[in-house]
């Protein structure tokens, strides 16, 4: 689903995994890098090694290159990404995930909003993700 609010433009996704939230929360963040397709995904100079999501409110993503260095953001560009993680029932979580500020893209906020609602975008890494979170 993609949507343009009054603040901007986003990319909301929703899906349910068959997980306990504890766990969806646990392989969407500290286990990114077994379900994030780093071969394909990544926007730094050298190969990546790990895909990084902070698991606190506020906490960045980032990928980490072979390396050791860490990948910097341009400022200029401040998309955000915010997951919630929903009990539904005894054994299964809804995950709602938007990305949001797409316009800070300027020309090319159309393209990354079109990028980011695509099957390699959210739609496909949120179905990647729940096979690691169900698996």
């Amino acid at each position: 689903m993609i949507a343009e609010q009054a603040t901007g433009i986003a990319v909301r996704k929703t899906i349910v995994v068959e997980a306990p939230a504890e766990r969806a929360f646990s392989v969407f963040t500290e286990g990114m890098t077994t379900w994030w397709p780093l071969e394909t995904h990544h926007i730094g100079k050298v190969p990546v090694a790990a895909a990084v999501i902070e698991p606190w409110a506020g906490g960045r993503c980032y990928e980490r290159g072979v390396d050791g260095s860490d990948w910097a953001h341009d400022p200029e560009i401040a998309s955000q990404v915010e997951v919630t993680f929903t009990r539904e029932g005894d054994s299964a979580t809804r995950v709602e995930l938007e990305r949001r500020g797409l316009e800070t893209y300027g020309d090319r906020s159309g393209e990354m909003r079109d990028i980011f609602d695509s099957e390699g975008g959210w739609t496909g890494l949120l179905e990647r993700f729940r096979r690691a979170a169900e698996g």
